[in-house]
């Protein structure tokens, strides 16, 4: 054979010699099992974050640096080549395992990281060479709107269902996992409305309950995505302004059991509000304004608008706030990549780990004699010490000891929530509205969450009108939470996402089995009890990392879109400058020192109401927009919305969300088991176009 003759030289290749190609023969592909990954679909890497699939290497495309993508080739005229061309179906190929591909096989294109199939043309096809063996590649499975078949990447995935003990065993790593999201919240509220650690007991048991309740709600005739239901801190800002309206200020006594039925009452209402927002399907339209560029500065905003009280409360103890600081910034960070019986258990329980080495400590120099001091009782209340030396070592002795809370002795074993056990909720049309408000907020931060889980855990997103079920159930929950008296709304927790990557488990089991140990545990008063003698230095340290986890969990939605176009630089960067700038203006307005010694430094931008600088001959209205104006998610929302839904871009530059179609995820029987309602519960209300698939 003359190509095997030694004598006689190949014949020389094109130059610039191609590049070498990793191609194994095709019979190895075979007998393996290899399939190329050539898709742009995004995936969890091991340390939990979200990376794009490498794609295989191209010729590099010319730049715009304005708009952050690459230049249309050009023609034979030197004129850009239109971008849209069809993508050719191939549709008589038949519907693989849902682990494989989870949709129909259609001809190869490269996706985008929102779920949608980029326009870009493909590369004409090469050639082979006589002596080059061709390699058999599967092209990637795209379906008839263009949304790309996922790669499995996760441990277990949304209908999965691996056996009873793992279920119970990962369903209690996810909510370990979130235990600051969930507890923190009460720590926080009920000591600010006068409450006492045996209140805050109850409030602790109460949010586990509602917690586990709402959660399974949600799991069966929501969204039915795994995400776990619970006090989110967009109502936090809201709260703590209620709690320190000027009404309340000139109360005696014990203002615990007023102010709790003050929040029950606007919770209720608008909780109906957001309900009627998601079944009525105006969810869906209000969603054409809701983009990543819209969604990420609003939730950045929610956590970096509570800077006035993480660390000067941490620095009452500095010694035992920054350890508990610095332990979850190692866990999480520099120990992230060790696992243990292949779990990463540094990553993933950073801030029980944290927390319970931090409390050990503390204990230790509690119990050594580190806080005590010679003639002073931590149980004698500050106005009464008459030592100079003691009022010297006074807050060291309230912050630093852990021996100061009689939560746990005085909890009982056994304790049942039940609905209005705080009395008769109070209906106040001021604080109902603002609110209100706030309920479209926790809405557009369960949109993020709804789209970015569903990329990892499901084959498709959810139709809009899932979504507007979803948003629906929500506002059902969170009169549940009214009713039940947890001082704030329940709704879908922002670090849902950051667990399910990390985690990698989108098991729907899961997340319901751990949602009814949940509801066993709020039944013992000793477990509400334990969280609600935690130090308080301690939940300020732990609410630090929370609130930073939040601010970029908001951000990291821009990854949706363009980030770095001029444009969607300029909107997020106003959004954010102005949401602190403009409520510190309304927090400062009109503010007088020291003239509200009552309240605590680090809840004085709360009492905006009472002195801001709108004032009509309306005080209710005074009342609700100086509030409503100085929080900083609502400010950062409404520059956000206007400036993306105004300013030209393309729907590539800008990330608009896209969802599946309800009339071709109908016919497809894996998106109608994902986000079909169980029991047949989906035929009654077939004729409800707006709330299903």
């Amino acid at each position: 054979m003359a190509s095997s003759d030694p004598t006689r030289r190949p014949r020389p290749g094109p130059w610039p010699p191609a590049p070498e190609t990793n191609a194994m023969p095709s019979s190895w592909a075979k007998r393996t099992g290899f399939r190329a990954r050539f898709s742009g679909e995004t995936n969890a890497s091991d340390s939990g974050q979200i990376v794009a699939v490498p794609k295989p290497k191209e010729a590099e495309p010319q730049v715009d640096l304005e708009s952050g993508r690459a230049r249309p080739p050009l023609n034979a005229n030197g004129e850009p080549e239109s971008e849209k061309i069809p993508v050719s179906a191939n549709r008589d190929q038949s519907v693989k395992k849902r682990r494989e591909t989870e949709g129909t096989a259609r001809s190869a294109a490269a996706p985008s990281t929102n779920g949608q199939v980029r326009s870009n043309p493909p590369p004409p096809p090469s050639k082979p060479s006589r002596d080059e063996e061709v390699v058999d590649v599967l092209p990637q499975s795209i379906d008839d709107e263009g949304f790309v078949a996922r790669h499995s990447h996760m441990k277990y995935e949304l209908r999965d269902s691996p056996g009873l003990v793992p279920i119970g065993l990962y369903g209690l790593q996810h909510y370990l996992s979130m235990l600051g999201s969930l507890i923190l919240i009460p720590l926080v509220i009920v000591p600010a409305m006068g409450g006492s650690h045996e209140d805050t007991s109850v409030v602790v048991s109460t949010v586990l309950f509602v917690s586990g309740v709402t959660t399974l709600l949600h799991t069966f005739f929501g969204s039915r995505l795994p995400l776990i239901q619970g006090p989110s801190f967009v109502y936090l800002a809201p709260a703590l302004a209620i709690i320190n309206s000027p009404q309340f200020q000139r109360l005696s006594g014990n203002n615990f059991r007023h102010i709790m039925k003050e929040l029950q009452g606007a919770i209720i209402i608008s909780s109906a509000f957001q309900a009627i927002l998601g079944y009525s399907g105006l969810m869906s339209v209000f969603l054409r304004l809701i983009n990543p560029v819209v969604v990420a500065p609003t939730i950045a905003a929610v956590g970096l608008s509570f800077y006035s009280y993480g660390f000067p409360q941490v620095g009452n103890c500095i010694e035992i706030g920054t350890v508990q600081i610095l332990l979850v910034i190692i866990f999480s960070l520099y120990l992230r990549k060790i696992s243990v019986f292949g779990h990463r258990i540094f990553l993933i329980y950073a801030v029980p780990l944290g927390l319970a080495i931090t409390w050990a400590v503390a204990f230790l120099l509690t119990e050594v004699g580190a806080y005590n001091y010679k003639g002073c009782d931590v149980n004698v209340p500050a106005s009464n010490i008459i030592s100079e030396a003691c009022r010297k070592h006074v807050s060291r002795m309230k912050y630093c000891r852990v021996d100061t809370s009689h939560a746990l002795k005085s909890s009982p074993w056994f304790r049942f929530p039940y609905p209005l056990q705080w009395g008769t909720p109070v209906f106040d049309w001021k604080m109902a509205s603002v609110m209100s408000v706030v309920s479209i907020i926790a809405s557009v931060d369960s949109v993020g969450s709804y789209h970015a889980s569903s990329l990892l855990v499901t084959s498709r997103p959810p139709t809009p009108g899932v979504l507007s079920r979803g948003i629906g159930l929500e506002g059902l929950s969170s009169i549940l939470a009214g009713l039940w008296g947890t001082g704030t709304g329940s709704m879908t927790l922002t670090e849902n996402v950051h667990t399910i990557a990390v985690t990698k488990m989108g098991s729907r089991r899961s997340v319901e089995l751990g949602a009814c140990i949940l509801i066993l545990l709020s039944l013992v008063g000793k477990v509400g009890g334990f969280i609600a003698s935690i130090p308080d230095v301690m939940v300020a340290a732990l609410l630090c990392f929370m609130w930073a986890m939040l601010a970029a969990l908001g951000l990291s939605n821009l990854r949706y879109s363009e980030a770095g176009s001029s444009r969607n630089i300029i909107i997020v960067g106003l959004s954010l400058f102005f949401s602190l700038s403009i409520p510190a203006y309304f927090q400062q307005y009109g503010a007088i020192p020291n003239a509200n010694s009552s309240v605590p430094s680090y809840f004085q931008p709360y009492i905006v109401a009472s002195h801001g600088p709108i004032h009509t001959k309306y005080g209710g209205l005074n009342y609700v927009l100086n509030t409503l104006l100085s929080f900083h998610m609502v400010i950062a929302f409404l520059i956000a919305v206007i400036l993306d839904n105004t300013v030209p871009g393309s729907r590539q530059e800008r990330g608009v969300y896209v969802w599946s179609e309800p009339e071709s995820a109908s016919r497809e029987p894996a998106v109608v088991k994902d986000y079909g309602l169980p029991f047949r519960v989906g035929r009654v209300f077939r004729w409800v176009k707006w709330v299903g698939l």
